[in-house]
């Protein structure tokens, strides 16, 4: 599992990941920087088998009508503090790996109140 967090996720979400030994890097430290475009991301974020944590609708609509970037984490919960969405990532974090590791694409929304998992290609070998 590797993660590629979009501009508005803190780095510190990058540092979490990174304390388990997972590949995690931010937009900000790669391509154009926080100018980078959505489409460059996905891009990237395919041709490098990571998988995108992003507030951004954009990727979302992405996803689901041109399957770009196959793996996504969307946050839908407004203005959180970033010690609250460590702990949300904390407390899934097995999910998480379980349910990307095993799907060639796969979707993951955060909302307060539930979260939505939307499994595709299902990899069986």
């Amino acid at each position: 599992m590797k993660i590629l967090c979009d501009v508005h996720i803190s780095v510190k979400i990058t540092k979490l990941f990174a304390n388990k030994g997972i590949v995690s890097v931010h937009v900000n430290d790669i391509l154009d920087k926080w100018v980078t475009s959505d489409n460059k991301i996905s891009d990237y974020a395919d041709d490098n088998e990571f998988i995108v944590i992003t507030k951004d609708s954009d990727f979302k609509n992405s996803h689901f009508i041109k399957h770009r970037p196959r793996k996504l984490i969307k946050i839908n919960l407004g203005n959180i503090s970033t010690n609250k969405l460590i702990d949300i990532f904390e407390s899934c974090y097995t999910l998480i790996s379980e349910k990307f590791d095993s799907n060639l694409e796969c979707y993951f929304e955060i909302n307060s109140d539930y979260l939505l998992i939307i499994n595709a290609n299902e990899n069986v070998a």
